[in-house]
């Protein structure tokens, strides 16, 4: 399998991370969809990061889905979504609060790097802003009342996300600086940050 895309974005990263996590053999290929825009358009004509080429040649697109596939090529007792109804609902809600955080992250950087100044609008910005530190404020309570374990076994795909999509904040967005407000996902993220899967996938 080939994993196309750069780790700066957390959708990359996170797939990465839980490919490694799985035990599954995958290339990686840091193609950009604004520098190499060509290169990955001729495996991907959409240019979606990330893209998952699959051993007999299928093109996968979106991080979710990816992982969904991935899951099946794995025994049952290797997954990385509980089982349990009761554990994969709250593990569902954890994940979609985490994408939640990215998406809006990612809104931000665009706006920031990708928008002229003059043409940004304050008010829906701090929308967005609202929203990410919404997101953040349900996993500090969620991890809280039951924390999440940061080990290869017990992280889940759930944990990798929250993770990740806290890296990504406090690295691409330091004017919008959470640390202060959320210790449970500043540390559950720095305990999974030191992982080996993490530490063998940094989001450069």
């Amino acid at each position: 399998m080939q994993l196309i895309g750069m780790l700066d974005s957390p959708y990359v990263r996170r797939t990465a991370i839980c490919l490694k996590l799985l035990g599954l053999p995958f290339e990686h290929r840091s193609l950009s969809v604004f520098r190499t825009f060509d290169e990955f358009s001729a495996i991907n004509p959409v240019v979606k990061a990330p893209t998952l080429v699959t051993d007999d040649g299928t093109v996968l697109m979106d991080s979710t889905l990816i992982l969904q596939y991935v899951e099946s090529l794995v025994d049952p007792a290797q997954r990385l979504v509980p089982a349990d109804p009761a554990a994969h609902l709250r593990a569902l809600r954890l994940t979609g609060l985490a994408l939640a955080a990215c998406d809006k992250s990612v809104q931000l950087v665009y706006e920031r790097e990708l928008r002229p100044s003059e043409k940004r609008h304050t008010p829906w910005t701090d929308r967005v802003r609202t929203q990410v530190h919404s997101a953040f404020s349900a996993l500090e309570k969620e991890l809280a009342q039951v924390p999440v374990e940061a080990a290869p076994d017990r992280i889940g795909e759930h944990g990798v996300t929250i993770a990740v999509a806290w890296r990504f904040h406090q690295m691409m967005l330091p004017e919008v600086d959470f640390s202060s407000a959320f210790p449970e996902v500043a540390s559950f993220s720095a305990k999974a940050e030191a992982l080996p899967a993490f530490r063998e996938t940094p989001p450069i």
